[in-house]
């Protein structure tokens, strides 16, 4: 005869927070890595004109989106460490809601500033040296890139940890 176990006390806590942390972190995760792969090297291929157009017109479609996502996915995750109760699954947890964090200082501190300083560029008439900026924005970007998504992997991790720690005991939700 099978054994049923009841949901422990904030079950459902953890699972809402968890997939509230996985949906965020991923969308961030796959936004910073479809820009490293695509957008970036359009950025590259096309006339400078037409780059800095673009990618101040991207800024301003992107800005408040992505700030927003960036503080959804760290909320999300700080909430997904306090509601597990598994040590190690806390820290892991807890971890990607620091990595999660770091994309955030990185693109505020790194890209944001960057990204003010294009705005004032003259299409025709960069700086000297705007080649060099755009260099540092991309290894901001990549930073933040890589940073975002070990958040996501480790949270994957501890969302499997999760699942295989309540299936193991019998509870199949």
């Amino acid at each position: 005869m099978r054994r049923t176990l009841r949901p422990r006390p904030g079950h459902a806590a953890e699972r809402l927070t968890g997939l509230l942390a996985l949906l965020s972190n991923g969308m961030l995760a796959g936004a910073f890595g479809y820009a490293l792969v695509c957008i970036v090297p359009t950025f590259d291929a096309v006339p400078l004109p037409v780059h800095l157009a673009y990618r101040t017109a991207l800024m301003d479609m992107n800005g408040i989106f992505m700030q927003g996502l960036m503080g959804i996915s760290i909320l999300a995750s700080a909430g997904f460490a306090l509601a597990l109760t598994d040590r190690g699954r806390r820290l892991a947890a807890g971890a990607a809601a620091l990595l999660t964090f770091t994309s955030f200082l990185v693109t505020r501190l790194g890209n944001v500033p960057i990204n003010g300083e294009i705005r004032s560029w003259s299409a025709t008439n960069p700086p000297a040296d705007w080649a060099e900026r755009l260099q540092r924005w991309q290894a901001f970007h990549d930073v933040r890139t890589a940073v975002a998504i070990g958040a996501f992997i480790v949270l994957l991790l501890v969302t499997e940890s999760a699942g295989r720690r309540r299936r193991d005991h019998g509870n199949p939700r």
